[in-house]
């Protein structure tokens, strides 16, 4: 009975996704840190983004804290985008395990955009001044198995964007929790990110000098603009993963091959409901094919990709590669590499 209660749960959650999809979202990118949003591997993107519930390696730190709970190994992964305009957007991160029921995480995002020149009112052209622009995102994880079967995760984040002269900074956290179901391999996941204080740019392009009325021995007194605060993009995932070829308690039961069918739903406080559906194939835990599609995103549609996992005496290294198909934007490619020791 309680199996059955669980997937109608999830059916009424992506039910509730597909629903809230028909409305348009007024506050498109109205928050700080949009880099934030930008999804975290090449693997899971190939997947579509679909992967707070199969955070089984050291990506998980990003897509869904509590998944860190269940990984036994020290892991190491490292994840690199060209986005468009030349912008970079890099990952990486570590996993140490402390007992059979605790791990620690640590995780960097970077984004950086190259040197452009300043153009003001005055000078249209240029005014020969060079500025760029970076994001960087620091994270400490804390996950533990509670049960067999429950893992909670947490994370605690340093966020910081600089333009030019001018920076802002905040603390956010992240929690999630993952579920292993008696269900045919099921799991479900969710998680809650980048609840966290506001961002104001501070600088020394905000400060002025102003004429005090007051002041009449000193008509030009220094002073400094107030910026406003700007929230963080609050984002909720809700995932499942199934095991539909592979273990004793798949679908079809295989030593060689397995396969994996995820979905997501994603919701942000800046941004319409998507939903998202992933497949992962793997060989002999060798080689692995990987497809997914997003639903109702702005630009992103399908998404393909492959991996290669190579024994190494004691260790394990993993190779990841992902194409996503971003509608008039073109594509985009992202690499990863992975090493479990």
């Amino acid at each position: 009975m309680r199996r059955y209660s669980i997937v109608s749960l999830l059916l009424f959650g992506f039910i509730f996704f597909s629903i809230r999809n028909g409305s348009a979202n007024t506050k498109a990118g109205a928050n700080a840190a949009q880099f934030l949003k930008i999804g975290i591997g090449a693997r899971a993107a190939a997947m579509g983004g679909s992967f707070a519930a199969l955070a089984d390696d050291a990506t998980t730190l990003y897509w869904n804290p509590a998944g860190a709970g269940w990984l036994r190994d020290k892991q190491f992964v490292f994840s690199y985008t060209e986005s468009f305009a030349e912008i970079n957007h890099g990952y990486a991160a570590a996993i140490l395990p402390f007992s059979d029921a605790t791990t620690i995480g640590v995780s960097l995002t970077t984004l950086y955009a190259p040197e452009m020149e300043q153009t003001t009112v005055e000078f249209p052209g240029g005014t020969g001044v060079n500025f760029d622009a970076r994001d960087v995102a620091i994270g400490l994880t804390y996950a533990r198995r509670m049960t067999d079967r429950f893992s909670f995760g947490f994370t605690a984040k340093y966020v910081q964007q600089t333009l030019f002269n001018e920076s802002a900074e905040t603390v956010a956290f992240d929690v999630g929790g993952l579920l292993h179901t008696d269900f045919r391999g099921m799991r479900i996941g969710m998680g809650m990110c980048n609840f966290g204080g506001k961002m104001s740019p501070d600088g020394r392009d905000l400060l002025i000098s102003y004429d005090d009325q007051l002041t009449h021995s000193n008509p030009l007194t220094p002073g400094k603009l107030e910026t406003q605060g700007w929230s963080l993009p609050m984002i909720f995932r809700l995932g499942l993963a199934v095991e539909a070829v592979g273990g004793e308690r798949s679908f079809v039961p295989h030593e060689d091959q397995k396969l994996i069918v995820t979905i997501d739903g994603y919701h942000v406080n800046d941004a319409d409901e998507t939903l998202s559906f992933g497949l992962e194939y793997g060989w002999r835990e060798m080689l692995f094919l990987r497809g997914g599609n997003r639903l109702n995103h702005d630009t992103e549609t399908f998404s393909l990709g492959f991996g290669i996992a190579l024994d190494l005496i004691r260790h394990k290294i993993r190779f990841d590669y992902s194409y996503s198909d971003m509608s008039d934007l073109g594509n985009l490619q992202r690499f990863g590499a992975g090493l479990l020791f």
